[in-house]
């Protein structure tokens, strides 16, 4: 069986680990904390990386910095995880849902500006399977109507917008550690603060240590700490950052598999071009080559390609429904979505095996998939 996603492993997640142990110490913030957290930092040039036990954990603190609650509305792409949206709609903001680009399946910038109004608190852009989105025309909409612009960066550790990482561009970046993800510490996530708003800095901080303001007393600016505002208990464990460190430090080996990987799928299925199936525009420059996704010419072909590849011993996925059709959604006093272009693809897309452990073979994979269209095609 070929599972979908396998993450790498390398000798130094067992020796952090031990030392994690012998160190007695295995709660938050320590050594590795500080290590990993400077690995991201200087990986994405951004003024500070908070760490945390889930990227929907980095939403939520984003949601609590920004000071989101009743009444304010969040844009947000309906082609996206629940978490995009249950960390905005915890706070009791109005959800509001947008399309999606056609080639990449990430909010389409030209729909943005009209779902603007007097009451949006934020605009949440999520760069699907490691692919920018348009960041200058969402930007320039955004800084038009100050409005501050968080990035759900969850699959896109290592992208690039003309040669800027993503995550680094926005107010706020959230990245995922899952173990789907290029960079995987089984769960884990991180914040990346590029605001220079000492107000948010301090709401950011005191929130991430579980609304206290014990950073403070850690420095010694304070000679006690206490409850200051809402926060939570978002800070992993040493085990947690010791991993992520071992991972950080062999990333270049990870990004460098799962590129030969997707340029593999990319010249062996050429030829399903010609039978209705295509792929997302993930081979771009600056893709962090996180998934390979074919779009099939309709609903029932994804299907039956589907199943038939699981026959053949491979797992491939579909991948979201949309938000706004979900029953949560429907139940809500949220303004009436318009996204013909999400419900659409996200009834014809199959994600591929991707790895970032060594050892995927493609050619399995592929051959699998052109043999299933071919019998399909021999059958009509």
């Amino acid at each position: 069986m070929i599972a979908f996603s396998r993450p790498a492993v390398f000798g130094a997640e067992v020796e952090y680990l031990s030392q994690v142990r012998d160190s007695r110490a295995t709660w938050g913030g320590g050594e590795f904390y500080a290590k990993a957290s400077a690995e991201l930092r200087d990986l994405h040039h951004v003024q500070d990386v908070l760490l945390t036990q889930s990227c929907t954990a980095a939403l939520e603190l984003a949601a609590l910095g920004l000071n989101v609650g009743p009444g304010d509305e969040v844009i947000i792409p309906s082609y996206t995880f629940v978490s995009t949206a249950n960390a905005f709609a915890l706070r009791g903001a109005k959800i509001v849902f947008a399309d999606s680009d056609p080639e990449t399946l990430n909010m389409d910038a030209a729909k943005l500006e009209k779902l603007i109004t007097e009451q949006t608190r934020a605009i949440v852009v999520v760069h699907y399977g490691g692919v920018a989105c348009e960041m200058d025309e969402i930007m320039a909409i955004a800084q038009r109507y100050g409005v501050p612009v968080v990035e759900d960066a969850a699959q896109a550790i290592g992208a690039t917008y003309k040669g800027r990482p993503l995550g680094s561009i926005g107010d706020l970046g959230c990245l995922s550690f899952h173990g789907t993800k290029n960079v995987s510490s089984g769960e884990g996530g991180a914040l990346m603060v590029n605001s220079q708003d000492e107000d948010l800095l301090d709401r950011l901080h005191t929130a991430h240590e579980k609304g206290t303001d014990r950073a403070k007393f850690l420095r010694g600016e304070v000679d006690k700490y206490t409850w200051r505002q809402l926060g939570s208990s978002f800070i992993p464990s040493e085990f947690t950052s010791a991993i992520l460190l071992a991972q950080l430090q062999n990333f270049k080996i990870i990004q460098s598999r799962r590129k030969s990987s997707w340029e593999e799928y990319a010249s062996a299925l050429t030829g399903i071009q010609e039978k209705g199936f295509g792929w997302l525009k993930q081979g771009t420059l600056g893709s962090n080559f996180h998934m390979f996704a074919l779009i099939s010419p309709d609903a029932a072909s994804r299907e039956h390609l589907r199943k038939k590849l699981r026959e053949k011993g491979v797992i491939a996925t579909s991948h979201y429904e949309p938000l706004h059709s979900s029953p949560f959604a429907a139940g809500q006093n949220w303004p009436k979505a318009d996204v013909p272009v999400a419900q659409d693809l996200s009834e014809r897309i199959l994600r591929l095996p991707m790895w970032s452990e060594e050892g995927l073979e493609t050619a399995l994979v592929t051959s699998a998939i052109i043999s299933v269209l071919k019998s399909a095609q021999n059958q009509k």
